[in-house]
Protein backbone atom coordinates (compact mmCIF):
# COMPACT_ATOMS: atom_id res chain seq x y z
CA UNK A 1 0.00 0.00 0.00
CA UNK A 2 0.81 3.47 0.04
CA UNK A 3 3.34 4.95 2.81
CA UNK A 4 1.67 8.05 2.98
CA UNK A 5 -1.05 10.05 2.27
CA UNK A 6 -1.27 13.02 0.38
CA UNK A 7 -3.13 15.94 1.01
CA UNK A 8 -4.03 19.21 -0.85
CA UNK A 9 -2.69 21.60 1.64
CA UNK A 10 -1.30 21.36 5.65
CA UNK A 11 -4.37 22.40 7.18
CA UNK A 12 -6.34 19.08 5.48
CA UNK A 13 -3.32 16.99 6.82
CA UNK A 14 -4.10 18.30 10.15
CA UNK A 15 -7.52 18.30 10.21
CA UNK A 16 -6.90 14.15 9.41
CA UNK A 17 -5.17 14.16 12.41
CA UNK A 18 -7.95 15.38 14.11
CA UNK A 19 -10.25 12.89 13.05
CA UNK A 20 -7.57 10.37 13.99
CA UNK A 21 -7.39 11.76 17.64
CA UNK A 22 -11.26 11.85 18.31
CA UNK A 23 -11.72 8.40 16.89
CA UNK A 24 -9.63 6.84 19.27
CA UNK A 25 -11.43 8.25 21.94
CA UNK A 26 -14.60 6.09 20.43
CA UNK A 27 -12.94 2.56 19.80
CA UNK A 28 -10.11 0.30 19.74
CA UNK A 29 -10.96 -0.67 16.10
CA UNK A 30 -8.75 1.96 14.12
CA UNK A 31 -10.00 4.16 11.21
CA UNK A 32 -10.70 3.18 7.80
CA UNK A 33 -9.66 5.27 5.13
CA UNK A 34 -10.85 5.23 1.72
CA UNK A 35 -9.71 7.20 -1.37
CA UNK A 36 -10.43 7.75 -4.65
CA UNK A 37 -11.14 11.02 -7.54
CA UNK A 38 -9.05 13.01 -5.13
CA UNK A 39 -11.26 12.21 -1.79
CA UNK A 40 -10.67 10.97 1.02
CA UNK A 41 -13.45 8.98 3.37
CA UNK A 42 -12.06 8.73 6.94
CA UNK A 43 -14.31 6.20 8.93
CA UNK A 44 -14.68 4.76 12.26
CA UNK A 45 -17.10 3.13 14.63
CA UNK A 46 -18.84 4.10 17.63
CA UNK A 47 -20.88 0.96 17.89
CA UNK A 48 -20.96 -2.27 16.30
CA UNK A 49 -22.70 -5.66 16.69
CA UNK A 50 -21.21 -8.98 18.04
CA UNK A 51 -22.13 -11.35 16.23
CA UNK A 52 -24.82 -12.13 13.66
CA UNK A 53 -27.60 -12.36 16.16
CA UNK A 54 -26.38 -9.16 17.95
CA UNK A 55 -29.21 -6.74 16.94
CA UNK A 56 -26.83 -3.58 18.12
CA UNK A 57 -26.90 -1.39 15.09
CA UNK A 58 -23.66 -0.25 13.37
CA UNK A 59 -22.91 3.04 13.66
CA UNK A 60 -20.20 5.40 11.95
CA UNK A 61 -18.44 8.79 11.74
CA UNK A 62 -16.92 9.58 8.52
CA UNK A 63 -15.22 12.74 7.85
CA UNK A 64 -14.04 13.47 3.38
CA UNK A 65 -10.91 15.23 2.92
CA UNK A 66 -9.34 16.77 -0.37
CA UNK A 67 -6.26 14.27 -1.50
CA UNK A 68 -4.23 13.95 -4.75
CA UNK A 69 -6.48 12.85 -7.20
CA UNK A 70 -3.73 9.59 -7.91
CA UNK A 71 -4.00 8.49 -4.40
CA UNK A 72 -6.08 4.95 -4.31
CA UNK A 73 -6.83 3.15 -1.44
CA UNK A 74 -8.93 1.33 1.09
CA UNK A 75 -6.96 -0.02 4.57
CA UNK A 76 -7.70 0.43 7.81
CA UNK A 77 -4.69 1.01 10.37
CA UNK A 78 -4.98 2.27 14.02
CA UNK A 79 -5.41 5.90 14.91
CA UNK A 80 -2.54 6.18 16.95
CA UNK A 81 -0.58 5.29 14.10
CA UNK A 82 -1.21 7.78 11.79
CA UNK A 83 2.01 10.78 11.67
CA UNK A 84 2.49 13.81 10.05
CA UNK A 85 5.45 13.65 7.64
CA UNK A 86 8.42 16.16 8.72
CA UNK A 87 9.21 16.39 5.20
CA UNK A 88 5.79 17.79 3.97
CA UNK A 89 3.53 19.14 6.10
CA UNK A 90 0.77 18.48 3.85
CA UNK A 91 1.31 14.68 4.40
CA UNK A 92 0.44 11.74 7.16
CA UNK A 93 2.69 9.04 7.05
CA UNK A 94 1.03 5.40 7.42
CA UNK A 95 2.00 2.56 9.14
CA UNK A 96 3.50 -0.55 7.26
CA UNK A 97 0.75 -3.12 7.82
CA UNK A 98 -2.90 -2.62 7.78
CA UNK A 99 -5.63 -4.34 9.98
CA UNK A 100 -8.47 -6.77 8.83
CA UNK A 101 -12.12 -5.42 10.76
CA UNK A 102 -14.88 -6.88 10.53
CA UNK A 103 -17.45 -3.17 10.50
CA UNK A 104 -14.77 -2.59 7.33
CA UNK A 105 -16.38 -4.99 5.30
CA UNK A 106 -19.39 -3.95 4.60
CA UNK A 107 -19.80 0.13 2.72
CA UNK A 108 -22.37 2.63 3.03
CA UNK A 109 -23.99 3.13 -0.43
CA UNK A 110 -22.42 6.38 -2.42
CA UNK A 111 -25.66 7.30 -3.52
CA UNK A 112 -29.02 7.39 -4.05
CA UNK A 113 -30.03 8.89 -0.68
CA UNK A 114 -33.59 9.91 0.19
CA UNK A 115 -34.84 12.35 2.12
CA UNK A 116 -36.46 11.11 5.54
CA UNK A 117 -35.73 14.45 8.48
CA UNK A 118 -33.90 17.46 10.00
CA UNK A 119 -32.28 17.40 12.79
CA UNK A 120 -31.42 20.57 14.74
CA UNK A 121 -27.72 20.46 15.63
CA UNK A 122 -28.78 21.52 19.27
CA UNK A 123 -31.21 18.68 19.91
CA UNK A 124 -28.36 15.91 19.09
CA UNK A 125 -25.94 17.64 21.50
CA UNK A 126 -28.86 17.39 24.04
CA UNK A 127 -29.40 13.56 23.54
CA UNK A 128 -25.31 13.10 23.45
CA UNK A 129 -25.62 14.26 27.03
CA UNK A 130 -28.39 12.57 28.27
CA UNK A 131 -26.94 9.22 26.41
CA UNK A 132 -24.02 10.09 28.52
CA UNK A 133 -25.22 10.49 31.81
CA UNK A 134 -27.88 7.49 31.54
CA UNK A 135 -24.79 5.08 30.95
CA UNK A 136 -22.99 6.51 33.43
CA UNK A 137 -25.71 5.69 35.54
CA UNK A 138 -26.53 2.26 34.27
CA UNK A 139 -22.63 1.34 34.18
CA UNK A 140 -21.87 -1.05 37.74
CA UNK A 141 -19.29 0.06 40.12
CA UNK A 142 -15.86 -2.05 38.74
CA UNK A 143 -17.86 -3.66 35.96
CA UNK A 144 -16.12 -5.59 33.60
CA UNK A 145 -15.34 -5.01 29.91
CA UNK A 146 -18.34 -7.11 28.81
CA UNK A 147 -20.87 -5.80 31.26
CA UNK A 148 -19.96 -1.83 29.98
CA UNK A 149 -19.94 -3.21 26.23
CA UNK A 150 -23.85 -4.21 26.92
CA UNK A 151 -24.69 -1.32 28.59
CA UNK A 152 -23.50 1.04 25.87
CA UNK A 153 -24.40 -1.56 23.22
CA UNK A 154 -28.27 -1.07 24.97
CA UNK A 155 -28.65 2.20 25.49
CA UNK A 156 -26.44 4.26 22.07
CA UNK A 157 -28.25 1.16 20.16
CA UNK A 158 -31.81 2.35 21.29
CA UNK A 159 -34.25 3.95 18.43
CA UNK A 160 -34.80 7.58 19.87
CA UNK A 161 -37.98 9.33 18.88
CA UNK A 162 -36.19 12.68 19.61
CA UNK A 163 -33.70 11.80 16.65
CA UNK A 164 -36.58 11.18 14.52
CA UNK A 165 -35.99 6.95 15.11
CA UNK A 166 -32.17 7.12 14.37
CA UNK A 167 -30.38 5.14 17.69
CA UNK A 168 -29.02 7.59 19.76
CA UNK A 169 -25.60 6.90 19.51
CA UNK A 170 -25.70 8.83 16.57
CA UNK A 171 -25.83 12.09 18.75
CA UNK A 172 -22.87 10.61 21.04
CA UNK A 173 -20.67 10.13 17.78
CA UNK A 174 -21.23 13.39 16.16
CA UNK A 175 -20.43 15.45 19.81
CA UNK A 176 -17.47 13.01 20.37
CA UNK A 177 -15.99 13.41 16.34
CA UNK A 178 -16.52 17.52 17.16
CA UNK A 179 -18.95 17.52 13.94
CA UNK A 180 -21.22 19.90 15.87
CA UNK A 181 -20.60 23.57 15.94
CA UNK A 182 -22.60 25.95 16.59
CA UNK A 183 -26.30 26.40 15.48
CA UNK A 184 -27.20 24.00 12.04
CA UNK A 185 -29.71 21.28 10.86
CA UNK A 186 -28.54 17.83 9.86
CA UNK A 187 -29.96 16.14 7.23
CA UNK A 188 -31.29 12.96 7.53
CA UNK A 189 -31.38 10.22 5.14
CA UNK A 190 -32.33 6.77 4.49
CA UNK A 191 -30.65 3.85 1.12
CA UNK A 192 -32.05 0.39 2.64
CA UNK A 193 -30.76 -0.58 5.85
CA UNK A 194 -28.71 2.23 6.11
CA UNK A 195 -29.85 6.21 7.12
CA UNK A 196 -27.09 9.11 7.11
CA UNK A 197 -27.29 12.44 9.46
CA UNK A 198 -25.28 14.92 7.53
CA UNK A 199 -23.42 17.80 8.95
CA UNK A 200 -21.40 20.30 8.17
CA UNK A 201 -18.06 18.52 9.85
CA UNK A 202 -18.68 15.09 9.09
CA UNK A 203 -21.65 12.21 8.74
CA UNK A 204 -22.55 9.84 11.10
CA UNK A 205 -23.94 6.61 9.42
CA UNK A 206 -25.88 3.90 10.95
CA UNK A 207 -26.98 0.49 9.52
CA UNK A 208 -29.70 -1.41 11.61
CA UNK A 209 -28.94 -5.89 11.70
CA UNK A 210 -30.75 -7.36 8.94
CA UNK A 211 -32.16 -10.57 9.27
CA UNK A 212 -30.59 -13.75 9.70
CA UNK A 213 -31.50 -17.25 10.01
CA UNK A 214 -33.87 -20.31 8.78
CA UNK A 215 -36.74 -19.52 6.69
CA UNK A 216 -40.23 -20.81 8.00
CA UNK A 217 -40.71 -24.32 7.94
CA UNK A 218 -43.63 -25.72 5.66
CA UNK A 219 -45.85 -28.41 5.75
CA UNK A 220 -45.81 -30.71 2.97
CA UNK A 221 -47.15 -34.52 2.38
CA UNK A 222 -50.70 -35.22 2.06
CA UNK A 223 -53.20 -33.13 3.21
CA UNK A 224 -55.23 -35.07 6.44
CA UNK A 225 -58.85 -35.44 6.88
Amino acid sequence: MSERLLFVDSDSAADALTFAGRAARLTEDAVRLQAAGGVLAMSTPSLVPRGLLDETPTILGMRTLAVDPELVCDIVVRAGELARDASNPAAILLPPIGLTAAWAGVSAPRGAWMPRAELAASVLAARARWGIAAVAEAVPRDAGEEVVRAVRGDIWGRPDDELAGVPLGVAFTAVTLGFIAGEEVAAVRTNGPWTRVSLARGDVLTRRQTGVGLTPVRATGRPQG
